[in-house]
């Protein structure tokens, strides 16, 4: 028998539900109506809103002609999308999930080199700076390049290895300086939002980036 592990789940993020996760080992129903898997009591969401499927593919999610409509990465959808692992999804304006593919919810590792004063999870997607959550959470691209060098922090991680993480290594041939750049410096902003005094990503020129994340308290 599967352990519920196995599965992909969606972690409630703001809203009424915020916190709350739902292991997708089947079909479940988003809506007002208290009979539906994940009820959202709120009067902007439709009484059957959304479905999510499991699917041998992978996992969809559809709006049933919801009212105030649900979005997926911030679009609105209009048929069936396919989910992909880091996506965000939104039921109206009351509730949003992040949805994470079951490889990608290994616990956060122990050990004194995590202990600073930027702090990940990669099983909720979570991110706190000075002890501040980032909210709203960062987008899938932002925390992949977060997440790689908070795993080598210290270490120069040269460009071409994050491109390759970020946008995967069938498609780094197609991505420009520039996109990076601009990635890099909403993440800047996302991060100096929470702590203005220290800029966590540094650049070596030449070389690549690496994390600056002085121990909590500094």
């Amino acid at each position: 028998m599967e352990h519920e592990d196995d599965y992909p789940i969606l972690v409630a993020q703001d809203g009424p539900l915020k916190g709350q996760r739902w292991a997708l080992s089947h079909t479940l129903m988003v809506g007002r109506d208290p009979t539906c898997d994940i009820a959202v009591m709120d009067r902007q969401v439709s009484r059957f809103h959304a479905r999510v499927t499991p699917t041998p593919e992978g996992v969809t999610i559809e709006d049933l002609g919801s009212k105030n409509g649900t979005n997926h990465n911030g679009t609105e959808i209009t048929a069936p999308v396919m989910l992909q692992d880091g996506d965000l999804l939104g039921i109206a304006l009351a509730q949003q999930f992040i949805f994470l593919t079951s490889d990608a919810t290994m616990p956060l590792a122990e050990g004194g080199a995590r202990q600073g004063r930027l702090v990940m999870d990669q099983k909720s997607r979570q991110v706190w700076v000075h002890q501040q959550q980032v909210v709203p959470p960062l987008s899938a691209q932002q925390f992949k390049l977060l997440w790689m060098l908070y795993e080598k922090q210290g270490q120069v991680i040269s460009r071409s290895d994050l491109v390759a993480v970020v946008w995967g290594e069938d498609q780094m041939a197609g991505v420009s300086d520039q996109a990076l750049d601009a990635l890099i410096r909403r993440l800047r902003d996302r991060l100096a939002v929470l702590d203005p005094s220290h800029q966590y990503i540094d650049t070596v020129r030449g070389h690549g980036l690496r994390l600056d994340n002085p121990p909590n308290g500094e």
